[in-house]
């Protein structure tokens, strides 16, 4: 695994983190036991980078990563994040980034992680009713503070991530990116970060699985897996989106890796890009680490630019109200 700057205000981790979301939500069923060791197997790999949020559980995340490696703090770079109004019962409500939520939010995810710093604190979501000055200038202090390193976006639009860059050094923005997911290519933000200095972070490179060619339908995944009706498993199109996948996947055996090591190749490949595949399995891990040796050529990156352009997934990648919420 290597080691990459994240952005250019000092953070350093693996250019490949580990998505944990999926372990306690969104995605079906959990097993704690198997993710406690899949974030193990993760630090043995060298994947120092874990990425949580206080929504997914709600906090039943944060805490599963404390109990599994809560004693090898120093082994790793955590990421947690805030946005939507989270009451101590887990009752969700709407975005809120004033700065008394802000710190609210802080605060518990400090204790549920069991710890007295949070590596990278992101704005889970900008809230359109606040000013981002507000909340960056909310966010800052907690670095002043000692209890946050470095501060993050996720799905911000270019102009606010330049205001929150102006208002506070910001060390990442994470959106999703994949060969279904190319827009920042050309919605500016991938522009805006590369300029500005900051990291890149991929979230769902593998196109929620899609990418790694073992879906064939809905209806196969689990009862409580949100993709069941996510606009691109809907049966108009993924049978659309099943065939790009079958189209890497006949690249991907050519050069001798799976589907999903060769989409996640492609994501790392590109420049200021860092990712964090998600899991909850070891087997998957470990065929997801792997990715970070695949090498793709010039004429590799051409010939997936030519299979996989921008807008080749059909459907949206999320529903209407999650779409309002995104590039903001």
């Amino acid at each position: 695994m290597r080691t990459t700057a994240w952005g250019s205000q000092g953070l350093e981790a693996s250019i490949e983190g580990l998505g944990a979301m999926g372990m306690s939500a969104f995605y079906g069923n959990r097993d704690d036991d198997e993710s406690i060791a899949t974030l193990n197997r993760a630090l043995e790999l060298g994947v120092s980078m874990i990425d949580t949020a206080e929504i997914y559980g709600p906090f039943l995340n944060e805490r599963l990563i404390a109990q599994a490696i809560g004693s090898r703090t120093d082994e790793y770079a955590l990421a947690t994040k805030f946005s939507r109004e989270v009451d101590d019962d887990g009752s969700v409500g709407p975005p809120n980034g004033r700065a008394p939520y802000a710190r609210k939010a802080l605060e518990r995810s400090l204790r549920n992680l069991g710890r007295d710093s949070i590596d990278l604190y992101y704005l889970h979501r900008v809230d359109p009713e606040v000013p981002i000055e507000e909340t960056v200038g909310a966010m800052a202090e907690f670095v002043q503070e000692g209890k946050v390193r470095y501060l993050g976006l996720s799905e911000a639009a270019p102009e606010t991530i330049r205001r929150a860059h102006a208002t506070h050094p910001i060390t990442a923005v994470q959106t999703e990116y994949s060969l279904f997911q190319r827009e920042p290519e050309v919605n500016g933000v991938l522009d805006a970060t590369r300029e500005l200095g900051i990291a890149f972070v991929a979230y769902s490179p593998l196109g929620r699985g899609l990418l790694t060619g073992t879906i064939a339908s809905a209806g196969e995944l689990d009862e409580k897996d949100f993709r069941r009706h996510h606009p691109r498993f809907s049966d108009e199109n993924l049978e659309q989106n099943l065939k790009v996948v079958d189209r890497v996947r006949t690249l991907a055996d050519a050069k001798g890796v799976t589907p999903g090591q060769l989409a996640l190749a492609w994501v790392l490949h590109q420049d200021g890009v860092v990712a964090i595949p998600g899991t909850k399995r070891r087997a998957y891990l470990e065929e997801n680490v792997a990715a970070v040796d695949v090498e793709l050529s010039s004429d590799d990156l051409a010939t997936l630019d030519e299979v996989a352009p921008v807008g080749v997934a059909a459907g949206e990648r999320y529903n209407a109200a999650g779409m309002t919420q995104v590039h903001r």
